[in-house]
């Protein structure tokens, strides 16, 4: 296992994990930080719920786009994945299980969010894929094991984004939903590589329906 983000650091906000009724995990784009994306945590502005960031080393998960093929991003997803796995399993500890956990990123973190879902496939509490999709080239085998379960999951991105292709993001979908996952996608006219208010709303709702 590789451990080129092992001992980053995962930072808080919200309401202590050991008193919260949910938490959401919140990953960070490439270049970003966590305590940039933990910024989110006013604007959603949820009680009850346990924000926390991990934090790449050098700011990057993985160094290429995602959509060049696995192994050039390598070892960054599996280390990413391994991050991921070990801070879901530090939440289930403290008592809040994968079904009152979202996952959230943006981004980079949006394609990692939704990887690490279909790869480790259960009910979740949502997951929120912010201007990202699936990883890996156009004909990358979607043959994930495993049931959502009803997860709640959202996608939300540009039509004209350029780092994430509009048939990217209809196409992780699709997997998504084939996976039991209760879908909604969103591709908004001519927005930039942003989050907008529509988006916060959903995750309003996601949370609403944790919590």
């Amino acid at each position: 296992m590789t451990t080129l983000h092992e001992g980053q650091p995962v930072y808080a906000a919200g309401v202590p994990l050991g008193e919260a009724k949910a938490a959401m995990v919140m990953i960070h784009g490439r270049g970003a930080t966590a305590e940039s994306i933990l910024t989110l945590e006013s604007v959603i502005d949820r009680p009850d719920v346990a924000y926390l960031a991990p934090q790449a080393a050098g700011n990057t998960w993985y160094p290429y786009s995602f959509l060049m093929p696995l192994d050039q991003n390598e070892p960054g997803i599996s280390s990413a994945m391994a991050a991921l796995e070990h801070l879901l399993a530090s939440i289930a500890e403290a008592g809040i299980p994968a079904d009152r956990t979202v996952l959230l990123g943006f981004s980079q973190g949006a394609c990692l969010a939704g990887e690490f879902a279909a790869r480790h496939a259960r009910r979740y509490g949502g997951v929120v894929m912010l201007s990202g999709g699936l990883i890996g080239p156009d004909d990358t085998p979607r043959d994930y094991a495993g049931s959502l379960d009803g997860t709640p999951v959202f996608l939300g991105c540009s039509d004209i984004d350029p780092h994430i292709p509009a048939a990217r993001v209809r196409h992780s979908a699709e997997v998504l939903r084939r996976m039991q996952g209760k879908v909604t996608m969103k591709l908004y006219p001519g927005m930039g590589h942003l989050v907008n208010d529509d988006e916060i709303a959903a995750i309003r709702d996601i949370l609403a329906g944790v919590v």
